[in-house]
């Protein structure tokens, strides 16, 4: 319930502090808190002054209501002037309020307070509330410290991160290098693997340098020129060109007489083991190095334009080592040819000169290998024996080199010396047998030995692990002497070999050839000694009469024009003719 308000005449100031006095004695009666009941008398007699500013007579109506459970309640203070029949307004200003905690325990006009008391009670609540500012202050000042404190730390903290994220930065920008350094180290190892293979897996000097170029230029070398000291030797005689006098760079010229790499440009290089020199004037814009090729002796050197303003230490590291390398197999291309030239010398050197007995006429034809060192092994023969009768042979030594080129020098004058006595075919291998067993225990031939005698219309033969020999009658029939041959010469076991026999009337062929003329990788010998056979075949009785040499290139043109020779060829072609 609801009150009847306390009514006050306001006319002076006195009239005013008198009911300022009397809302303050029902605020603290009811337990109004000192900061909310200085603030409502504040306001209050802010209020006041004004209608004391207006003049005239003033009501004020002090009002305290109660809350529903009657507990707790406001009061409310409004000014009216007096004869004013509206609500309490003043200038259209709500009525001011202060909350009650309970019921105050008298209203009306007893409650008035002198105004010397009602001083006093204003002057303690200034200081409670002087005090509640001082507690705040203190409060303030300690969150102020403490925000102060808060925004060092979040300073530091900041900083902290910063320097946290900066050395993040830092080492993401580290590995990021090292990944790309370890990449670049990569690939130029890498390369330098693929290029040592490609360059060691050539005997060949000339493919040697191409493939090299192929792979330096462009991406590590504008251009390169090599020079090498014994290149005479490999020129070709016809090229002019390959016979005239270079110019060499001065850095060339002073790796080949230090055995040093040179590096020549505008400024020094500081690569690892090169001496720095001053520009050439071969290539003023444009940075040389010039590396030597060392083996067991210098060979040469090679001078590399550089494909950008500059080389780098790793690429120059890569490349003296692939210079090294290049070294290492241009003079094992040196020493392979060295050996090829001497084996096939030697190979060609016994080699027979044929006969031209009545009745008879032979082609020989021998083909050294195009690629690899299988030189030295393959040979052929035809000579006269005392009777008169003429032995045609043919045979392989196994393995190659001049080893083979050897044993086989030594097998062809024991042959001949057996022959001697008139011995047949089968004869001479089983004496060639045990020779060879006895000289050379690890070392294998096979061998083919056709006798012929003049008037006689058939041929006798005797073969000891050796391919068939093929026979072209006169009509152009074609047949293969595949008797049983006999074990290899010089396998470990005691062998008497046979001789066979076929008819070979005038008009007919016998080609006696090693297998380097009909074996393939991975196809086997009995394709090519159909082809062989074709070949014979195709070939017509006044061809082989008019010209034995033209239908021995005949029959070899087939055969080899479609592949490299891994191994040696021979060749002899026997055609019998009317005495």
């Amino acid at each position: 319930m609801t009150a009847p308000p306390d009514v006050w005449k306001i006319a002076s100031v006195a009239d005013a502090a008198r009911a300022r006095a009397a809302a303050d004695r029902i605020a603290t009666d009811a337990g109004a808190p000192t900061p909310e009941r200085a603030r409502f008398l504040t306001a209050l007699t802010a209020r006041l002054r004004r209608c004391l500013g207006r003049g005239g007579k003033w009501e004020l109506l002090l009002h305290v209501r109660q809350s529903a459970a009657g507990q707790t309640g406001r009061l409310e203070a409004s000014l009216s002037p007096v004869g004013h029949s509206g609500p309490g307004v003043l200038d259209d200003v709500p009525a001011l309020t202060c909350s009650l905690p309970h019921q105050p325990a008298h209203l009306g006009p007893s409650v008035a307070t002198s105004l010397p008391e009602a001083l006093l009670r204003a002057d303690e609540d200034t200081a409670e509330v002087l005090s509640l500012l001082d507690e705040q202050e203190s409060l303030v000042r300690l969150h102020r410290e403490e925000l102060h404190q808060t925004n060092q730390g979040v300073l530091a903290l900041h900083a902290d991160l910063e320097a946290a994220a900066r050395a993040q930065r830092d080492l993401l920008e580290a590995e990021r290098t090292a990944r790309a350094e370890a990449e670049r180290a990569r690939r130029l190892l890498t390369f330098l693997g693929d290029a040592s293979a490609a360059i060691t897996s050539s005997l060949s000097h000339t493919a040697i340098l191409r493939r090299l170029s192929d792979m330096l230029v462009p991406d590590y070398a504008e251009h390169l020129d090599v020079w090498l000291f014994d290149e005479e030797e490999y020129a070709d005689p016809d090229d002019e060109l390959a016979h005239r006098v270079r110019e060499h760079s001065a850095a060339a010229v002073a790796a080949a007489r230090t055995g040093r790499p040179q590096h020549a440009a505008a400024r020094p290089g500081a690569l690892p083991g090169v001496d720095d020199l001053p520009p050439s004037a071969l290539s003023p814009e444009r940075p040389l190095l010039a590396i030597p090729l060392v083996a067991q002796r210098l060979l040469g050197v090679l001078t590399l334009t550089a494909p950008g303003p500059r080389f780098d230490e790793d690429t120059s590291v890569m490349l003296v080592e692939l210079a090294r390398r290049v070294g290492v197999a241009l003079d094992h291309a040196h020493r392979y040819q060295q050996s090829r030239n001497t084996a096939e010398a030697l190979q060609r050197a016994q080699l027979t000169e044929l006969p031209t007995p009545p009745g008879l006429l032979l082609a020989a034809r021998y083909l050294p290998a195009t690629w690899g060192m299988n030189i030295g092994g393959d040979w052929y023969d035809a000579f006269l024996q005392p009777d008169g009768s003429l032995l045609a042979v043919i045979g392989d030594v196994t393995g190659h080199g001049l080893h083979a080129a050897v044993v086989m020098g030594q097998l062809r004058t024991a042959l001949r010396a057996y022959a001697v006595e008139n011995a047949t075919p089968g004869e001479i291998l089983t004496r060639l047998h045990r020779m060879l067993g006895h000289l050379q225990p690890d070392l294998y031939a096979t061998a083919l030995i056709a006798r012929f005698r003049p008037g006689e219309p058939e041929v006798v033969w005797s073969s000891a692990g050796h391919p068939p020999a093929v026979a072209r009658a006169a009509d152009g029939t074609v047949r293969i002497l595949d008797a049983k041959p006999g074990v290899m010469l010089g396998i470990p076991l005691p062998y008497v070999y046979t001789d066979h026999r076929a008819d070979l009337p005038a008009g007919s062929s016998l080609v006696l050839y090693t297998d380097g003329l009909v074996e393939r990788r991975g196809q086997g010998i009995d394709p090519g000694i159909d082809r062989l056979s074709h070949a014979l075949a195709a070939l017509n009785t006044p061809e082989l009469e008019k010209d034995l040499d033209a239908a021995a290139d005949a029959l070899l043109k087939p055969l080899l024009h479609d592949s490299e020779r891994d191994d040696d060829v021979c060749l002899l072609l026997c055609h019998t003719v009317t005495p």
